[in-house]
């Protein structure tokens, strides 16, 4: 199926601490969970070890949230979250 990056979604993923890479890892490696309004989301939990806004963590966990329109995958945003996660 064909990913379809709206601009925006990269933007916010960007200013959240996510990459292009990341998104695509999410939405190809992941099953789907139903989020509201016939839209998707897809969750993955990264190796981080990192500093994020002056703090320090081992994770991140990404959400990206899609629709899917004939045989493609359309972003619609992406959620990053910092902490610990079972991957």
């Amino acid at each position: 199926m064909q990913i379809q990056m709206e601009p925006h979604t990269l933007e916010r993923a960007l200013e959240r601490g996510a990459n292009e890479e990341e998104i695509i890892e999410t939405l190809r490696k992941v099953r789907p969970v139903v989020a509201k309004s016939g839209r998707f989301g897809k969750v993955k939990a990264f190796q981080f070890n990192d500093v994020w806004k002056g703090k320090h963590y081992d994770q991140k966990e990404i959400t990206v949230y899609y629709l899917v329109e004939e045989e493609s995958i359309i972003t619609i945003t992406v959620y990053v979250y910092y902490g610990k996660f079972d991957i």
